[in-house]
């Protein structure tokens, strides 16, 4: 039996009844519909009320347990537009420089530029594999904070592939979709034993191009 299909998290509280804790939820893994679910926008009124604001603290202690460099609200089986990105000396990514703690708010991700790079992603949601998916190196980045207050930046480099990871994630879109060649997906120990040492040179000069 498929068990992403039988087993649809029913541990996550809905999101309209609130709770007061911060909780770890369930990830949804690839398979569920949830993350094929393009979500919805809020309003700032939903934003500001402490139901909102409690899931987006389960949210980040998610990430954190799972030691995510991201984690979109519909990977925690809530379709709304949100999603929240940290890189603190992750071991799951060690080449990816740090990152502080960025909560995203119906977030809208345009490129900056034409220019590529091949990214070698793994994804909470699709457990033990990678694939090598084309990201643009700069993007601008337009949202709200968790507050409703308005963001505007733009990132660059490897970090720009995390951000694109993530907003990928709210239209309802994982990796996979993206791998440019099926032939580069590998399991996480594969990737260690045949791949990393490469990728990790490839990594370090976008870093040293971009400062990120």
């Amino acid at each position: 039996m498929d068990a992403a299909v039988a087993t649809p998290a029913p541990s996550n509280p809905p999101l309209v009844l609130g709770f007061a804790a911060m909780a770890i939820r369930k990830i949804a893994t690839i398979g569920h519909p949830i993350l094929r679910e393009t979500t919805r926008k809020l309003t700032k009124e939903e934003l500001s009320s402490p139901e909102l604001q409690a899931f987006i603290d389960d949210l980040i202690e998610t990430m954190h347990d799972a030691n995510g460099a991201g984690l979109a609200a519909n990977q925690v089986y809530e379709p709304v537009r949100i999603c929240a990105i940290e890189i603190k000396n992750n071991p799951r990514y060690p080449y990816k420089p740090n990152y502080p703690l960025t909560v995203l708010v119906n977030p809208e991700v345009t490129p900056t530029t034409e220019e590529t790079f091949l990214n070698f992603e793994g994804c909470l949601s699709v457990p033990n594999l990678r694939g090598e998916v084309y990201r643009f190196t700069g993007v601008r980045v337009r949202a709200w904070d968790r507050h409703g207050n308005d963001l505007d930046f733009e990132v660059k480099g490897l970090t720009a592939g995390t951000f694109q990871h993530e907003c990928d994630h709210l239209d309802g879109k994982v990796f996979l979709d993206r791998v440019h060649d099926t032939r580069s997906l590998t399991t996480w120990a594969d990737f260690e034993r045949f791949h990393q040492a490469k990728f990790v040179e490839r990594a370090k000069a976008l870093v040293a191009k971009y400062g990120s």
